[in-house]
């Protein structure tokens, strides 16, 4: 029977944090999910991994419910993940993040490494150029809000299908919301481009790298040099593009679980 999680909120500097808890009575794991994302994403993930696990994923600052914030970067975001593992009393948890995701766990655990047991990073490159431009600079063509549900999912083109469900109606009733702001996406993932190589080599919990064969943002070389030139880090491939979660999730979540076992 698939998991009801319950949504709950914490407050941070006048800002709402939105989160799912999962519940199950096991050791916590965060999974951090991606831009144009949230935290629903990882509720198959939740099933699979059962009452073994209790698993919390938060809506990241500008994304699903969570409320926007006044900047994106690492600081920012980690901050908020501090401020919720301290809300749940949590002193200790699995950090499992993907693409922006990943980043944030990787900073978080870098500079808390006693709050992180373990952390399993989602096709993500640890060194991402900058090239000048965002590639998800096409969302800036998005608006923000329409007055039917119908209006603002055919704005999304070929995102339609995959973001008219995360929709959000206005409070007010006057219409609906994307899930995340346009401009916010793209200054947020302005700012994970570049090196990372020293946050990640930084600690030496058990980690899990999962690579997308046919991803457009991991190449095999630094997958697999993630792994050699880290203690404790499995590689674990599967055939799919970035997004792993999506595409295959049997086996991302089969990755994770035979990982989690492990530590």
């Amino acid at each position: 029977m698939p998991v009801q999680p319950t949504r709950a909120a914490l407050t941070i500097d006048g800002r709402a944090l939105s989160y799912l808890d999962f519940g199950g009575t096991g050791r916590p794991l965060v999974p951090l999910h991606g831009h144009l994302s949230e935290g629903a994403s990882f509720t198959a993930l939740a099933d699979a991994l059962g009452p073994e696990w209790r698993v919390i994923a938060p809506d990241q600052r500008g994304h699903g419910d969570s409320d926007r914030a006044p900047e994106y970067t690492r600081a920012g975001y980690v901050a908020d993940l501090l401020a919720l593992l301290d809300h749940l009393g949590i002193d200790r948890t699995v950090l499992l993040g993907h693409s922006l995701g990943a980043y944030n766990a990787i900073q978080l655990a870098s500079g808390h490494p006693e709050l992180v047991e373990a952390l399993v990073i989602v096709d993500t490159a640890v060194d991402l150029p900058d090239h000048g431009h965002s590639p998800l600079a096409f969302v800036l063509d998005f608006p923000y809000t329409a007055a039917t549900r119908q209006e603002l999912a055919a704005a999304c083109g070929p995102l339609a299908a995959a973001v008219g469900p995360l929709l959000r109606p206005l409070p007010d009733g006057s219409g609906w919301r994307l899930p995340f702001h346009p401009r916010d996406t793209v200054d947020s993932e302005n700012l994970v481009h570049g090196d990372h190589w020293s946050q990640w080599l930084a600690t030496d919990c058990p980690a899990l790298v999962i690579h997308g064969l046919r991803s457009q943002v991991l190449p095999a070389e630094q997958a697999l040099a993630m792994c050699s030139t880290r203690p404790a880090t499995t590689y674990r491939s599967l055939d799919t593009d970035h997004f792993v979660p999506q595409a295959d999730p049997e086996g991302f979540a089969r990755s994770v679980r035979e990982f989690l076992a492990s530590i």
